[in-house]
């Protein structure tokens, strides 16, 4: 199995992507703030996924990156509800994306209470 193959990246990835095209209508002035910070948190949440995988063989370095991950998931719905309020995107997509956040965040948090299945075992 490869990282690519693990349900909380795939969702992290097209959440990202999503992310990505929604943010293409932000206004120019947000470019190095809003839309740049939002598309760098998602970025993040599969990231982590990715860097925690390759760090699996130890529990509690498998733990800590999918903790950063966690966070990072929690910042982009923060963005979100930013981008919402400043009418970027309207109530629909906002729900639509927050929800995506929080399935990923599920799939996150089992990977954190069952280290185990994912190939983390302690020498």
């Amino acid at each position: 199995m490869k990282y690519q193959d693990l349900l909380a990246y795939q969702k992290a990835f097209n959440l990202a992507m999503e992310i990505f095209e929604a943010s293409k209508c932000f206004p120019y002035e947000e470019k190095y703030s809003l839309t740049d910070q939002i598309r760098r948190s998602s970025r993040s949440v599969a990231a982590n996924i990715a860097e925690s995988y390759a760090k699996r063989r130890y529990p509690k370095n498998f733990i800590s990156k999918l903790t950063d991950s966690a966070g990072e998931n929690l910042e982009t719905q923060t963005w979100l509800e930013f981008a919402k309020e400043c009418k970027y995107i309207d109530s629909e997509k906002f729900s639509k994306l927050l929800e995506q956040t929080i399935q990923i965040a599920k799939l996150i948090h089992f990977m954190i209470r069952n280290p185990a299945k994912f190939g983390s075992k302690e020498i």
